[in-house]
C-alpha cells in the first residue's frame, strides 16, 4: 500500500468557481484520489482557500470592508461549491488559518537563516496621497508594448508580463493620483542559487507530463533570476523580523505552503503525520496558468528548506466557453452554483471528463453537454442499465438467473467484462482519466449490441437459457459499472448500487466478483434522464444575456451603481394574451401592453401559472433588452419574477406605461 499526496491549486478568494476551475484541478484530483482510495492506498487530499494579495485587498478597498471579511465571503462560497460537486478532500481549510501562519513564518525563517533570503534596496512606486508604497496590483496604466490599459503585473490585451515601473503614465488604483519614484527594500530568495538543481528535477522527473516539462524548460534556458519575496502591504502574513515592520510574504512565497498547512491541520485533528505521504508520493493538481509557479519557484523553495520536491505536477488546459475564451469580467462564464441549480452535478462530471484530455485545451458548449448527456449518457450507459434491471424484474422476478451453456457470443462478452476494471484501473493510474472513461463508454456500447443480438425479450418465449444467459452476463456488467464509475460519477454509481441491493463497494477488486445466480435486485428506475431543448435555450440566452448587461463587480459583490440601474427601463405592463409554446414545457407567449404598445414576451412561467390564470395581470417588465429568439419565437422583454418559485412581481396600485426608478 502507498501514501499518495494530493493537492489541489487553491482556489483564491475573490470569488466563486466557475466550470473552468472545477475541470482543470478539482475534478481530475477527485478521481484520482477516489480511485486510489479504493485500490487500498492511503490517500491525503488536501486544499485551502488563498487568501491574501493585492486583488483582494482591492476589492476590499473597493467595498469599504476588511479583507478578511472579503476571503470569508468567497471561502464559503468556494466550500460551497466543491461540495456541491462531491469532491472528496480530507481537509480544506484557509490560508488566513492561525497554522498557515506559523508555517509560512517559520518557513520564511528557516530560509533567511540560510543565508537564502537577503534584503535589496529597490525603487518602487509610491503613492503621496495614500502615503504608501504600491504593490503591482494598486497600479493601473498603459501597456508599453501595445498601449491598451493594463495593470502593474501584466496587461490582458497582449499579454504581457510588467513590472509596475514600466508601465506608461502610473495612476493610483485608490485614488488616481500619479505616484513617484521612491527607494525602499525589499526582500528577494536565492533562486539563481538551485537552477541546476531545478533543472535537473524538470530534464530528469519521468512523472513530469510533458506540457509542464515543456513549459518549466522553456523559462529555465533563459536563466533563473532571484525572486522578490515580500510586499509593502497591511494585508498578507508579516515578514518575522524586526526591521521589516510594514512588509508581508509576496501571496506566491506563502500560499504555496497551503498545502502543507492544510496538511499540518488535519494531523493536528488526526494523530496522523502527513509528513509519511509527503515523502512518499507528491502530486500537484493544478491549472496550466500556474506552471511556472509550481515546477520552478516551489521545487527551489523547497530545495532551500530541506524538504522534498513533489514527484507529480499535472497541469490541466484551459476550458473555453462557446468557442470564447471564459471572462469573468464579462461574466463569460457558467459558475459552479448556478450550473447545479439546474442539473446534476454528475452530468458535469461526465462532460468535463469525456469532452478531452486534460493536456488539451477544450470547450464548453451548452448544444454539445445536451447531445452528450442525451446521446451518450442516456441512450448509451442509461439506456443499458435500464433494459438490464426492467427484463430482469419482469423475466426473472427481480433475480440474477443461471448461467448455462454459454455461446461464442456470451463468452467473448464475459471477457471484455473481466477486462474492463483492470483497462480503466490502469488509465486512471497514468492520469489518463478521459481515456478511462471512454473505456467504459466502448464496453457499454459492444454490450449494448450484444444485447440487441441476443433479444432476450423474444429469446424468453424461444430460448429461455439464451435470454438467462443475457441477462445473467448484462447485470454483471451493471455491477461492474457500480464500481468502475464511482470515480467519475459517485452519486449514480451510488444509485445502481442501490438497485443492484449491493452493499456499497468501496474496493476496486469487488468489480471483477459475480453476483451469484438468485441474487435479489431491486425495482429499476430511470438513472438518466434526457435534457429538453427549452432547458438548454433558456441557458444559452442566459449566458448572452449576462455577456451583455452583466460585469465582474455585479457577479462578486452583488452592488450596482445608480447609473448602472438608470440603464434598466422597467415599466409596469399588462398580460392580455398568454399561450402555450409548442413543444415546450416552460415557456409561455405573451402579450403585454406597455402603455404606448403591445410587446411579445417569452417567458419561463408555464410550470408555475397556466395562460388563463395570467390574463390582466400586472407585471414589471424589463422594455429595453435585446430582441431574441427563443425556441423559435421571438421574445421582446423580460418579465420580472422570483428566482426559485417564479412568483410575479405584481404593481397593482401602478398605472399602465409607468417606469420604475
Amino acid at each position: 500500500m502507498s501514501k499518495i499526496f494530493i493537492s489541489c491549486a487553491l482556489p483564491y478568494a475573490n470569488g466563486p468557481c466557475h466550470l473552468g476551475h472545477f475541470r482543470s484541478t478539482y475534478l481530475p484530483a477527485d478521481i484520482y484520489a477516489r480511485y486510489n482510495r479504493m485500490i487500498g492506498n492511503d490517500v491525503l487530499m488536501v486544499c485551502a482557500t488563498d487568501e491574501h494579495g493585492t486583488p483582494i485587498a482591492v476589492k476590499a478597498d473597493k467595498e469599504n470592508k476588511k479583507p478578511i471579511e472579503i476571503s470569508k465571503r468567497y471561502h464559503d462560497m468556494i466550500m460551497d461549491d466543491i461540495e456541491s460537486m462531491n469532491v472528496t478532500f480530507d481537509n480544506f481549510t484557509r490560508t488566513t488559518d492561525e497554522k498557515h501562519y506559523e508555517i509560512a513564518q517559520n518557513f520564511f525563517l528557516n530560509l533567511y537563516n540560510k543565508e537564502l533570503i537577503y534584503k535589496k534596496n529597490i525603487t518602487q512606486l509610491y503613492c503621496e496621497n495614500c502615503n504608501k508604497f504600491l504593490p503591482d496590483r494598486y497600479v493601473k496604466g498603459i501597456c508599453p508594448i501595445c498601449k491598451n490599459e493594463a495593470r502593474g503585473d501584466h496587461c490582458e490585451k497582449c499579454g504581457i508580463a510588467l513590472e509596475p515601473t514600466e508601465l506608461e503614465d502610473p495612476k493610483c488604483l485608490t485614488c488616481d493620483s500619479t505616484p513617484i519614484l521612491k527607494e525602499t527594500f525589499q526582500y528577494f530568495f536565492k533562486l539563481s542559487d538551485f537552477e541546476d538543481d531545478i533543472k535537473e528535477y524538470i530534464e530528469n522527473n519521468k512523472n513530469l507530463p510533458d506540457n509542464v516539462r515543456n513549459y518549466a524548460s522553456n523559462w529555465i534556458n533563459e536563466g533563473l533570476n532571484d525572486w522578490v519575496l515580500t510586499r509593502d502591504m497591511n494585508w498578507g502574513i508579516p515578514v518575522p523580523l524586526d526591521e521589516a515592520k510594514g512588509k508581508v510574504i509576496y501571496v506566491w512565497g506563502e500560499a504555496l505552503l497551503g498545502y502543507i498547512s492544510s496538511a499540518a491541520q488535519w494531523s493536528d485533528k488526526t494523530d496522523i503525520s502527513w509528513k509519511d505521504y509527503w515523502n512518499d508520493y507528491v502530486v500537484h493538481f493544478i491549472g496550466k496558468d500556474i506552471i511556472y509557479h509550481h515546477s520552478i519557484f516551489w521545487p527551489g523553495l523547497l530545495k532551500g528548506y530541506g524538504c522534498k520536491m513533489p514527484d507529480n505536477i499535472y497541469a490541466g488546459e484551459f476550458l473555453s466557453l462557446e468557442g470564447e475564451k471564459m471572462s469573468t469580467s464579462k461574466n463569460w462564464v457558467i459558475w459552479i452554483s448556478d450550473f447545479v441549480k439546474n442539473f446534476e452535478p454528475d452530468l458535469l462530471r461526465f462532460y468535463l471528463t469525456i469532452n478531452a484530455p486534460l493536456n488539451k485545451d477544450t470547450d464548453f458548449s451548452w448544444k454539445d453537454f445536451q447531445r452528450r448527456i442525451n446521446n451518450d449518457l442516456a441512450d448509451v450507459i442509461g439506456n443499458l442499465l435500464h433494459r438490464t434491471f426492467t427484463f430482469t424484474n419482469k423475466f426473472f422476478d427481480g433475480k440474477i438467473p443461471p448461467y448455462l451453456n454459454p455461446s461464442d457470443e456470451d463468452l467473448e462478452f464475459e471477457g471484455i467484462i473481466r477486462k474492463l476494471p483492470d483497462t480503466v484501473g490502469e488509465h486512471i493510474s497514468n492520469f489518463e482519466f478521459r481515456e478511462g472513461l471512454v473505456e467504459i463508454f466502448r464496453v457499454c456500447k459492444i454490450a449494448n449490441k450484444y444485447f440487441n443480438d441476443q433479444e432476450p425479450w423474444k429469446a424468453i418465449k424461444e430460448d429461455s437459457q439464451k435470454a438467462s444467459n443475457t441477462l445473467y452476463l448484462s447485470n454483471q456488467l451493471a455491477k461492474t459499472l457500480a464500481i468502475v464509475l464511482k470515480p467519475y460519477l459517485p452519486t449514480k454509481a451510488g444509485e445502481i448500487v442501490e438497485i443492484m441491493n449491493l452493499t456499497t463497494p468501496n474496493q476496486w477488486k469487488d468489480a471483477k466478483a459475480y453476483l451469484p445466480e438468485g441474487y435479489q435486485i431491486n425495482k429499476p428506475k430511470p438513472l438518466f434522464k434526457k435534457i429538453d431543448d427549452d432547458i438548454i435555450e433558456v441557458q444559452i440566452e442566459k449566458l448572452k444575456q449576462n455577456l451583455k448587461y452583466n460585469c465582474e463587480e455585479n457577479k462578486m459583490t452583488d452592488l450596482i451603481t445608480i447609473d448602472d440601474f438608470e440603464t434598466l427601463d422597467i415599466r409596469i405592463g399588462q398580460i392580455k394574451e398568454a399561450e402555450k409554446i409548442e413543444k415546450s414545457d416552460k415557456l409561455l407567449k405573451l402579450q403585454v401592453d406597455i402603455g404606448d404598445e403591445l410587446r411579445q414576451i417569452v417567458a419561463g412561467l408555464a410550470q408555475y401559472y397556466t395562460p388563463e390564470e395570467l390574463i390582466n395581470r400586472k407585471v414589471a417588465v424589463v422594455v429595453n433588452l435585446q430582441p431574441v429568439k427563443l425556441f423559435g419565437t421571438l421574445s421582446e422583454g423580460m418579465i420580472l419574477a422570483t428566482d426559485e418559485s417564479a412568483a410575479l412581481l405584481s404593481p397593482d396600485e401602478c398605472e399602465i406605461g409607468e417606469r420604475i426608478r
